[in-house]
This record gives structure tokens, sequence and C-alpha cells, in this order.
């Protein structure tokens, strides 16, 4: 005999047919992601430790000590412009100026917006998990997706791409410098050392993250009819392609990248205080 619908039973909540760790995710990003913003807020405004050149031309940390001076230039602080704003006896620290462009990229990137709100909103945690009754009931009938102030800001992705793009070929560039170590007599020399391999490691998951972004591949193979119709057409859609690839795991180099920019600022803070000192840093 057929159930009614009254003695049907309740199909069971989202939250509970979902038998994975599921919040493992959300709950990763909120931890990385509030570190990084911690210490970077912290060295932002801290203004100093960022240069080991400038750093060992006032404290003699290597030069002293008769090693070679190690070329390193924390990214949260590169490019340096020559810039000195001051508000009345503070002077401004050059991060604050720099950091507003690669932040804009980061924050209005799609999977930080998606990580976001899953982490910090619960908005929803995960797929297939309802939100928390509370926060439901507040959100209904006022959110309208980012069509309106401030969410309509995210929009502006595509142009913050732009910006990161050319800090990428700005932190290549410090990434050569670190394999270029200054001797007392001001002579350089090639070397190869710990921090030289971090800049390396940093940069190659920077331009990772930075050219698999959808904006970049939009603009590589995008507002195209015909892909086979002229050779320009074609070699967008390979390249199109290769971007592809790349952008399959743009979280992972989000998140990779994001961790390499922290470990590379922490280096460079720990060598330029003299916690870290020897030949091979």
């Amino acid at each position: 005999m057929a159930l009614n619908a009254a003695q049907r039973p309740a199909p069971a909540l989202p939250s509970l047919a979902r038998k994975d760790s599921w919040w493992m995710s959300p709950l990763l990003f909120v931890a990385v992601f509030t570190a990084f913003s911690i210490w970077v807020t912290f060295r932002a405004f801290q203004g100093d430790y960022y240069s080991t050149i400038e750093q060992d031309l006032r404290q003699h940390l290597f030069s002293g000590n008769g090693y070679l001076i190690p070329n390193y230039l924390t990214p949260l602080y590169s490019p340096t412009l020559p810039i000195h704003l001051t508000l009345g006896s503070y002077h401004v620290s050059p991060a604050i100026y720099i950091l507003i462009f690669p932040l804009s990229f980061r924050l209005s990137c799609y999977y930080y917006r998606k990580a976001i709100y899953r982490g910090y909103l619960a908005d929803p945690m995960a797929c297939g998990v309802p939100e928390p009754a509370p926060l439901d009931k507040a959100r209904r009938g006022v959110f309208r997706g980012e069509r309106s102030f401030p969410l309509i800001l995210m929009n502006f992705h595509r142009f913050a791409f732009y910006a990161a793009a050319i800090f990428v070929f700005l932190l290549w560039k410090d990434t050569f410098d670190a394999f270029f170590f200054m001797a007392p007599n001001k002579t350089w020399h090639f070397e190869v050392h710990v921090g030289s391999i971090l800049f390396l490691i940093n940069i190659l998951l920077l331009s990772a993250y930075t050219f698999s972004c959808h904006s970049w591949r939009h603009l590589i193979g995008g507002s195209t009819d015909c892909y086979s119709c002229t050779l320009v057409s074609r070699t967008r859609h390979g390249l199109w392609n290769k971007v592809s690839f790349l952008n399959e795991k743009h979280g992972t180099w989000a998140m990779a990248s994001l961790v390499s920019v922290l470990v590379t600022d922490v280096f460079v803070f720990l060598v330029n205080t003299g916690t870290l000192s020897g030949r091979w840093f």
C-alpha cells in the first residue's frame, strides 16, 4: 500500500547525507588565510626588515662577518618605489600602497570569493550543506548576488589581473637578483642559497596562480566565434587549451602561492633580524 505524502519519511538533510570530511576544506582555508592576514598586517605596518642589502648597509649583518651579502627583497615590499609618505610623525610603510594591487587581485579572485563565503560566512560551508538556520533567515530576501555595492566591486577582477601580471614580472626580477650576492668589495657573485630556492619556488607558484586565472583564460581565448577559421584563432585556441590545463588547478595554485609568499617573507624577516645567519642563507 502506497504511503501518502503525510506518511512518507522526510528526506535526510544534505549535511547528514554527506559522509566525507566536507568541513576540512573551509576549516583549512580559514586557518591559513587568517594566519597570512595577521602576519601580512604586522609586516605591512612594520616598514622595516624587508631588504637584506639595505639592512646590511645599516647593521653589517653579513659583510661584518665576511659573508657575501644576499640580495633578498621580500615580495610584500616589491617594487621599492621612491615614495615617502608621512602622516604626522608616522612614516607610511611602502607595503601599504604596494599590497593594494596583489591583494585586490586575490580578494576578487573566483576561488577566494568561494573560499571566503564558505569559510568565514558559511554561505554555505560546502555543496549540499545547508546554511545555519539563523544566517539563512537573516539573509533571506537580502542577498542579491554581486550586483550591488559593495560586492559589485568584485567585477573589477579583470583589471586587478593586469596589475597582478605586472607584479609577477617584477617579482621575476627579484628572483633573478636573489641568485646574485654582493661581496664586501662590492662585486657580485652568482650563488645558490636557501633564499634563492625559496624565491624561485615562490615566483613559479605565483606565475601558475596568476596565469591560471579565469580573466587571463578569457583574454587568451574569449570573444572568439570560430577557433579554426584563421591562423590567429587556431593559435589562440592552442594557448587557451594550455591555460585551461592550468586553470583546472587554480585553487591549488591560489593556496600554494599564498603559503609561498608567507614563507618567503618570514624567511627574509628572519635573515634581516639576524635570526638566520650564515654562509648558505
